[in-house]
């Protein structure tokens, strides 16, 4: 069972999520206004705002780097399951797509500084209308996160097709203007380039709606992916915890999930590990130990779960889509006392991840923890 929070623990998670919804929506706040800027300066062909919007797009980066920050120690100060743990798998997914919104901003600068000399009439009716509607979808689909309003995350998603519809009449449009020589040559790959861009922001906000969905109704990533969903388990030898945690898992999980192993460095697995698994039985005594470094495709992990001191170690660099967890579990392998103390640590190490795994996985499938449709392992 989860343990029960305590009035000042609720304070102190209700503070964090609060902060990182404030700090989200700072940060979308900065990219609509990089794009309303770019948008302006295109149509004025103005050059120094142009330059100004690249050189803010420091703003966004080092906006970026806060909230990693904050979601971090939100993991580590709460270890959160269930809808804890879906709002800050989401926000980080989010915080990802906020950032490359600005560096689409950036692009659309740029694409300023190459047309600002060109003799040509702007056509802007057109890119007015493509950018009137994907700097609101980005507004109101980290508005839907923020407000956990799944009705409106459906709304703004479905504006999507026309963006695409008005990008693609923009590109036949500067075609046919280039083929009549009323287009010089140097511009219409900029032009192209900024109705792209401002359709790629109407893709980063359907990306935030989605996340959006998946955290107030769960309906996201219960479809995700086809192939399983991959959550590593990481350790320092690979040789206790996160082979447990593996073994627990893997009889939990079911067919949407692929679950794995691996430590800092590889080590023969702890003895006790391997016949207390056994008692449970679970046999792991064939299993070659693994470093992180031989994990197959590493890049498509979408959640590792470090269990030792440091966590930091096991993670990815920025930037990363992955989510990364800190389980602070005792490592049984280092108990010391008697015959029935050893087993004890075992025992409540293997209780503890048991516990975390099952909200991991019911917070996954977005599923009350009551009303889950899987199986228990009888073994567990």
């Amino acid at each position: 069972m989860t343990t029960p929070l305590t009035p000042h623990l609720e304070a102190l998670l209700q503070r964090d999520i609060d902060q990182i919804r404030t700090k989200l929506l700072e940060m979308a706040a900065l990219d609509e206004q990089a794009l309303t800027r770019a948008f302006q300066a295109f149509l004025k062909r103005d050059r120094q705002l142009a330059y100004s919007v690249i050189l803010h797009d420091q703003d966004v980066d080092a906006s970026e780097t806060e909230l990693d920050q904050l979601c971090m120690e939100f993991i580590v100060r709460h270890q959160p399951a269930a809808a804890h743990l879906r709002f800050v798998y989401s926000a980080s997914k989010i915080i990802n797509e906020l950032e490359r919104v600005g560096d689409y901003a950036e692009s659309i600068a740029r694409q300023v500084l190459l047309i600002n000399s060109l003799p040509f009439e702007l056509p802007t009716d057109k890119f007015s209308e493509i950018a009137n509607l994907a700097i609101p979808m980005l507004h109101n689909a980290v508005q839907a996160f923020v407000d956990k309003n799944p009705d409106l995350a459906r709304t703004t998603m479905a504006s999507e097709p026309r963006v695409n519809e008005i990008r693609d009449s923009i590109s036949a449009d500067l075609v046919g203007l280039r083929q009549q020589g009323r287009l010089p040559l140097e511009a219409l790959p900029p032009l192209i380039t900024v109705a792209r861009r401002f359709e790629r922001v109407s893709d980063q906000a359907t990306n935030i709606c989605e996340q959006a969905l998946y955290f107030a109704t769960g309906e996201y990533l219960r479809h995700l992916p086809r192939e399983g969903f991959h959550v590593l388990f990481v350790d320092e030898t690979h040789g206790c915890l996160s082979r447990m945690a593996d073994a627990i898992a893997s009889g939990l999980g079911g067919k949407r999930f692929w679950f794995s192993s691996a430590g800092m460095v590889a080590s023969a697995v702890d003895p006790q590990t391997v016949w207390f698994l056994a008692e449970k039985g679970i046999d792991i005594s064939h299993q070659a130990s693994r470093s992180i470094d031989q994990v197959p495709q590493l890049d498509y992990v979408q959640v590792i779960v470090a269990l030792g001191k440091d966590p930091e170690k096991a993670f990815p660099k920025k930037p990363t889509k992955t989510l990364c967890l800190h389980w602070n579990v005792p490592d049984p392998s280092q108990a010391r006392g008697t015959p029935e103390e050893v087993r004890a640590a075992y025992e409540r190490a293997f209780e503890s991840m048991t516990n975390h795994i099952r909200d991991l996985v019911q917070a996954i499938l977005g599923e009350d923890k009551n009303q889950t449709n899987e199986p228990a392992n009888p073994s567990i």
